[in-house]
């Protein structure tokens, strides 16, 4: 009965000019702190999905997304999955993850970014709290993740395609409210806010 998370970290970073998976702020990087919280939250297994680092095309060079790829090797309780269709945009890897989800046999997954510095694991617990319920994060005046999707949506979740990642899955799904999610870092300003927040 284990429920997964599907970390996605394969973005190009082109706003920030560098791979903010491998930035570190607060004492760690933006990666690690995504899977620390995922594991805190109990979920099994953490599905870390990267950029293949041998074809990187981003700002923020191959370099970038080699240490992306070398942190979430390093990290405890996290299985990695290349994306080798990255370029296409985040849907991709919500396939890659979801597919590996599927083998593993889970009974749902929560796909969240590796972003957002305020997410909580008692936010992700609170999410598939109802197994069986569609259940997204309400900030901003919209519904967005991390969200849960239980494995009947794993279908629905494989059809996904371009950079719009689950959106129209989560029109009119349940939410859990937290605005703090509103900050993920995607500009320098936004890195700012976060170590302001985080130390």
């Amino acid at each position: 009965m284990s429920i997964a998370a599907v970390v996605l970290a394969a973005g190009a970073s082109r706003r920030l000019g560098r791979a903010k998976q491998s930035l570190e702020i607060g004492g760690e990087t933006l990666l690690e702190r995504a899977v620390r919280v995922a594991v805190e939250a109990r979920l099994v297994p953490v599905i870390v999905v990267v950029r293949d680092p041998g074809v990187a095309n981003v700002l923020g060079g191959r370099e970038g997304m080699v240490r992306t790829a070398e942190v979430a090797a390093g990290l405890r309780g996290c299985e990695v999955v290349v994306n080798e269709l990255a370029d296409e945009g985040m849907a991709s890897s919500i396939r890659v993850g979801v597919a590996r989800a599927q083998e593993l046999g889970v009974v749902g997954v929560v796909v969240m970014a590796c972003d957002q510095v305020a997410l909580r694991a008692e936010h992700l617990r609170e999410l598939y709290g109802e197994v069986d319920r569609v259940t997204g994060s309400g900030y901003a005046g919209k519904v967005g993740i991390p969200a849960y999707f239980p494995a009947e949506k794993f279908g629905e979740l494989m059809e996904l395609r371009g950079d719009v990642g689950a959106r129209e899955l989560l029109r009119g799904a349940a939410a859990m409210v937290d605005e703090g999610l509103d900050l993920d870092v995607d500009t320098e300003a936004d890195v700012e806010r976060a170590r302001g927040m985080l130390g």
